[in-house]
């Protein structure tokens, strides 16, 4: 039997070019300088820690909210402050009332302009904060952008109305206790009963009968759509204002609630003309000078 016997060359290929010099090999740090370098990184570690701790220390306990109505909010407070400052008695007008008493187009309104996905998230909707997150790094600054209704209540009830990356910190973990301990429908009682709404209003039943002299419960599409709308900058948007940009928020909030098929296209058409009535048809420009948020929600 013949055998067919291979080349007795080496399989490997011939280099193409002249082979480069092996590079220095390197030379292990001395064991005195990766001690130290360990102990930065652990250094640096335990102060992120402890300036968590410090941070998150003493933030309050959401769950007593599960039964009992806050006496005051942080935000009732700081315009108290303010008043006296001013040399003003400060004002507080507020009524609470459960959901139920409160017209299902108001409460689809403020959903739909404050937190369309309310019902979906857990207290922090990850795809607006991200994308707040990237406006942020852009114009170096925070701005309103990304809060979910339960931030905007967190940050009612115990915070203060700065823009600092400690307080938007401190804002994500009291909105995650707030969903841990309470439901959906307990959250959106208390925001409805404690979100600002003009100079010293503060809830719906509140808001309804300072601008409209109605309840709560008998608010009208159109009459929700404003209220919604006036949220962004409430002391500044009141429908006596001839505000521009309330006017424009107040017609979209009714778009957008014929869009989610809260109402149909002849409730729409209704609450259009009502809105019209309510605020005066296309106000001139203000140039924009109310769009800005006063610390509100």
């Amino acid at each position: 039997m013949s055998t067919v016997e291979g080349p007795s060359e080496s399989l490997s290929p011939e280099p193409a070019g002249p082979i480069p010099p092996t590079p220095p090999e390197v030379q292990p740090a001395p064991p005195r300088k990766r001690r130290w370098a360990r102990w930065i990184l652990v250094g640096v570690w335990v102060l992120g820690l402890g300036t968590a701790a410090l941070t998150f220390a003493g933030l309050p306990d959401a769950s007593p909210l599960a039964k009992e109505n806050p006496k005051t909010t942080a935000l009732i407070e700081q315009r108290a402050g303010e008043a006296r400052e001013a040399g003003r008695k400060p004002r507080r007008r507020q009524q609470w009332v459960p959901l139920s008493a409160v017209s299902k187009p108001a409460v689809d309104a403020v959903l739909i302009s404050e937190d369309a996905s309310f019902y979906l998230h857990d207290g922090v909707d990850t795809v607006e904060l991200a994308r707040a997150v990237g406006q942020a790094v852009e114009k170096g600054e925070l701005g309103r952008g990304a809060s979910t209704l339960t931030q905007q209540l967190a940050k009612n009830l115990w915070l203060s109305t700065d823009r600092s990356l400690t307080r938007k910190l401190k804002e994500l973990v009291l909105a995650r206790r707030l969903e841990d301990a309470l439901t959906k429908q307990r959250i959106l009682t208390l925001y409805l009963n404690v979100v600002e709404w003009g100079n010293g209003v503060y809830g719906i039943e509140a808001g309804a009968r300072e601008h409209f002299g109605v309840s709560a419960s008998q608010l009208s599409v159109a009459q929700g759509a404003v209220l919604a709308a006036m949220l962004p900058s409430p002391r500044k948007r009141s429908p006596a204002s001839g505000s521009r940009a309330l006017w424009k928020h107040a017609h979209h909030v009714v778009d957008a609630l014929k869009t989610y098929k809260r109402i149909s296209a002849a409730q729409a058409e209704s609450a259009h003309a009502e809105v019209d009535q309510l605020l005066g048809r296309a106000p001139a420009d203000d140039g924009g000078g109310d769009d800005a948020e006063d610390d509100g929600p």
